[in-house]
C-alpha cells in the first residue's frame, strides 16, 4: 500500500511554531496596508477634510425615485443641496413631477444622501411630500439647514386640477432625528393662485 501524498511531510503536520509564523506574517501584511492608502483618503467627508471643498451633492438624475409617470418622463423641476442634518455632509432635495404639457400635476419632495463611494447613486432617505398629496411646488429653498417651500393645492374636489387656489409656505427641519413641518398659518389662502 502506498502512504498518501503529503502525509510525511514536515510542513503539513502543523506545530505551534508554524501558527505562530503564519499570524506574525498576517499581521505584519494587515500592519503594512494600513500604512499604505492613497494621498487623498480621508475619514470624512466634511469641508476640513477635503482642503476646504465639500463633497459634492447627491445628483437627482442618477436617483429612481418612487413615482409612476405611465407613458410619460419623471421630470426634476426644482433642487437645492445643503446641510441639512448637521453631519458635515451635503443632502439634495428634488423636486419631481411626471412631464405633462399643460396643468399642475403632483409633485414628490425628496431628501437625497450619498453613500460612501463616489460612484454609488445617491438615495432616498426622505419623502417630505408625496405626489398622492396632490399638492405641486412653486419655489424650493434651502437656508440654515432648513428647507422652505411655497406648495399649491386645492380646496376642494371642485376645483379643476389646472387652477390650484390654496397656497401654503411650509418648513421642514431636521429634529430629534426625523424631519419635522410646520406651516406658517398666515401664508395660507383659498383664493385663486
Amino acid at each position: 500500500m502506498q502512504p498518501m501524498a503529503g502525509q510525511d511531510l514536515l510542513h503539513t503536520q502543523p506545530r505551534p511554531m508554524h501558527w505562530l509564523a503564519t499570524a506574525t506574517a498576517i499581521s505584519a501584511v494587515v500592519a503594512a496596508a494600513s500604512f499604505v492608502q492613497p494621498p487623498d483618503a480621508t475619514a470624512t467627508t466634511t469641508p476640513a477634510a477635503t482642503g476646504g471643498h465639500p463633497a459634492a451633492a447627491p445628483d437627482p438624475s442618477r436617483v429612481t425615485f418612487p413615482v409612476d409617470c405611465g407613458p410619460n418622463r419623471l421630470d426634476v423641476v426644482k433642487k437645492a443641496s445643503g446641510d441639512l442634518d448637521g453631519d458635515g455632509t451635503t443632502e439634495t432635495v428634488a423636486v419631481v413631477r411626471c412631464h405633462s404639457g399643460m396643468g399642475s400635476p403632483p409633485s414628490g419632495v425628496y431628501v437625497l444622501a450619498q453613500p460612501g463611494g463616489r460612484r454609488a447613486a445617491p438615495r432616498i432617505v426622505a419623502t417630505l411630500l408625496a405626489p398622492a398629496q396632490q399638492r405641486s411646488v412653486q419655489t424650493l429653498t434651502i437656508k440654515d439647514g432648513a428647507i422652505s417651500a411655497a406648495v399649491l393645492g386645492y380646496s376642494t374636489r371642485d376645483v379643476p386640477r389646472c387652477c390650484p387656489d390654496v397656497r401654503k409656505s411650509v418648513k421642514w427641519q431636521w429634529k430629534g432625528g426625523k424631519f419635522v413641518q410646520s406651516e406658517l398659518p398666515a401664508a395660507v389662502s383659498t383664493r385663486r393662485v
